[in-house]
């Protein structure tokens, strides 16, 4: 599904990743603005992707909480997620992303803070901090 959107990792000074996408008309609502949902999945693979490469051998993320917060509306794209850590702990970590309509000015559209929680591979649950 990801290839479809087409969704690049794209270098960002202000940011330890970032990830970027076009803006086509089957990925705009009829007002002709990028969805929402989107905007918010591209935060959150963002964020995922930049804890997975951090990751201690047999941990993995998953998203506990993502807030996003819509500024503007994202019509031309292509579309920029910029990611940080603001924490990484022993069982969780919180992201925040910054994405920005490269397009138009740079517009900041959405600002995103996401918590995760670290899971072992095993499967094996842990408690949340």
């Amino acid at each position: 599904m990801f290839e479809a959107l087409d969704w690049r990792e794209v270098p960002a000074a202000e940011a330890e990743l970032a990830m970027e996408m076009d803006v086509t008309p089957r990925v705009v609502n009829g007002a002709g603005m990028l969805l929402g949902g989107l905007v918010a999945t591209l935060a959150d693979m963002v964020a995922g992707s930049l804890l997975m490469r951090g990751a201690p051998p047999g941990q993995r993320y998953t998203t506990r909480d993502l807030h996003i917060t819509f500024l503007a509306p994202a019509r031309r794209g292509p579309i920029r997620a910029a990611a940080r850590v603001l924490r990484r702990g022993e069982r969780s970590a919180v992201v925040r992303v910054e994405v920005h309509d490269s397009g138009d000015r740079d517009r900041h559209v959405a600002s995103a803070t996401l918590s995760f929680a670290s899971v072992p591979l095993s499967g094996q649950r842990i408690g949340l901090q």
